[in-house]
């Protein structure tokens, strides 16, 4: 059970209120979170600014990494609910099943490029609070990407380090929303 709940959906503005009938329409429920952050209408509207900046077509990081790199990041942050939201995410971006089942295993899978791997490595150092990023992984993650795509990886990482504690510090359950289990 959430540790905060969400107000009844008439207590909303209405224009949170239109954005959950479109939630129904496409996810067939509320998402809880965006009811939790929702209590607090400007800072939902800033979280959703970031997240929609994250996701737009002309990101220099690919769609389905960027998917992956939230559900590792949520992963290490015991958030349930964003596992499911953002592995359903990867799926519908076209990734196949086999990276969700070996992402937390990345580094021996043979179904991650070098590039994704340097990628969700400097995801991982970024959330553990206890190491750095060092010079070593910088370099490797340069021959990969442009200091753009860096900048905009690393931002990612620390919106979803953010989204993913939240949801975790307040037990936001998963809702369903990935097909499978792994």
């Amino acid at each position: 059970m959430p540790r905060i709940l969400p107000e009844p959906v008439a207590r909303y503005p209405w224009y949170l209120r239109l954005m959950y009938a479109r939630q129904i329409r496409v996810y067939g429920q509320y998402l809880v979170p965006t009811m939790v952050w929702g209590r607090i209408p400007v800072l939902l509207r800033r979280f959703l600014m970031m997240f929609n900046g994250f996701e737009r077509r002309k990101s220099p990081i690919d769609p389905v990494l960027r998917a992956l790199i939230t559900v590792r990041v949520s992963q290490i942050n015991w958030c349930a609910f964003c596992v499911d939201f953002n592995a359903a995410r990867v799926l519908n971006k076209g990734a196949h099943e086999e990276k969700l089942i070996q992402l937390s295993s990345f580094r021996q899978s043979h179904a991650f490029s070098e590039a994704e791997k340097v990628a969700l490595e400097y995801a991982e150092v970024i959330t553990r609070s206890d190491v750095q990023v060092d010079d070593e992984l910088f370099e490797r993650l340069r021959g990969h990407y442009s200091n753009n795509a860096i900048v905009e990886l690393t931002g990612l990482i620390a919106f979803q380090n953010m989204s993913s504690k939240f949801n975790a510090a307040l037990d936001l359950e998963p809702q369903g929303l990935c097909r499978i289990d792994f």
